[in-house]
């Protein structure tokens, strides 16, 4: 057991960090583990691969996400700015290069495959651009002659503009939730607010008018007999079959059938197999991790680390809300992984990234710590 006399990097990192916040995270990656064992066979197979390709895969970004994860979590908040603006830098370039060369799927334009992985920067991209939006928003807070929130809103137009060019609306609304949630925490006036929330919803306007998809998938939502609604009737029915205890491991129905199993409806199958016990287990530890994150966060006297962690805890929650309620047929159907549940290395990693740097912003550091790293932070460095 390591000793708080001890001062070395790793006691004090044990000493600081929320090590039951770790703990949920670390019970939501060996959820994922055995739900992606339960969920993705019956794809494999029906797409002529190995029944085990997608769980192997799935074992194999473990080490990477888990060291990931530690790895960020010994941050300082000085050195999280700055990694974040090069992981958005790099994250941005490889959207752009995705636009003009990776292969079209579906209608859309997002992963791109180098030294043989398939990545989609977007997932990258949303951590990093969180906590560079908060730093900006934590300068306005400081220096109000600075045009930080100008700078801010630039930020969400430029990631925005290249999501609805690949086209992802399912990440243009979550980074725009994020973006306006941290706004908010900032506290810009309401009258910013409604005028944002007003801009977004014209925004998802113009989509349903000018872009198929869209609108075909609000139809289909609004009205099930106007399109295909198989796979959420079918996730529907998982959670009937289901019932408090499941069916029990491997005896799921709905993954038989349903496409996307191992990822945008892993919840159902979870449903069917373990029960609907098992989804407010799981329900518990998303909501334990963002809570937790928000409280500590809240208790925070650095103004950036607070902004940060509460911008990439709503941005873990609301992700995972929009699948599992997706999977509920609460809302339109999106491509929407549920993190460390889903099956998918680019998210897996992103994620890792992105609750790395939450656990190393609520780390309880010294005040004396605080106030020398952000003295010695120069105003060009992020």
């Amino acid at each position: 057991m390591l000793s708080r006399e001890q001062r070395n990097p790793l006691s004090d990192w044990w000493w600081t960090v929320d090590l039951l916040q770790l703990a949920a995270i670390i019970a939501l990656i060996l959820g994922g583990v055995i739900l992606s064992l339960a969920a993705s066979p019956q794809v494999a197979v029906r797409i002529g691969l190995d029944p085990f390709h997608f769980f192997n895969h799935h074992v194999f970004f473990l080490l990477p996400s888990f060291t990931v994860l530690i790895g960020v979590s010994f941050l300082s908040p000085l050195q999280i700015r700055r990694t974040a603006l090069i992981v958005f830098v790099v994250s941005v370039a490889l959207i752009v290069l995705t636009l003009l060369v990776g292969p079209e799927v579906k209608g859309s334009r997002r992963w791109i495959t180098l030294i043989g992985v398939n990545i989609q920067a977007s997932e990258s991209a949303k951590p990093a651009f969180v906590v560079l939006a908060a730093w900006l928003f934590a300068e306005s807070t400081k220096k109000p002659e600075m045009p930080a929130t100008s700078m801010a809103l630039v930020l969400l137009l430029t990631l925005v503009s290249l999501l609805v060019m690949e086209p992802d609306f399912g990440q243009t609304m979550l980074i725009s939730m994020v973006w306006g949630s941290l706004f908010f925490i900032a506290g810009m006036r309401m009258i910013w607010v409604v005028g944002l929330a007003g801009a977004a919803s014209s925004g998802l306007f113009v989509a349903y008018l000018l872009v198929p998809h869209v609108a075909g998938r609000i139809k289909r939502f609004m009205n099930p007999a106007s399109g295909d609604t198989f796979q959420v009737d079918t996730a529907m029915e998982a959670f009937s079959n289901g019932g408090w205890f499941g069916l029990g491991p491997g005896e799921g129905i709905a993954k038989r059938s349903l496409p996307d199993s191992h990822t945008d409806f892993v919840f159902a199958v979870a449903a069917e197999e373990f029960g609907i016990i098992l989804c407010l287990i799981l329900l518990a530890l998303f909501a334990f991790i963002v809570l937790r994150a928000l409280s500590r966060a809240y208790r925070s006297e650095d103004m950036f680390a607070r902004f940060a962690a509460s911008g990439l805890a709503i941005l873990f929650g609301v992700q995972a809300a929009i699948n599992m309620a997706v999977n509920l047929q609460l809302i339109p159907a999106k491509g929407m992984t549920l993190p460390f549940i889903s099956y998918g290395g680019s998210s897996m990693v992103s994620l890792a990234y992105g609750v790395g740097m939450m656990l190393a912003l609520t780390r309880q550091r010294p005040r004396t710590e605080l106030e020398s790293m952000n003295t010695s932070a120069a105003p060009g460095y992020a």
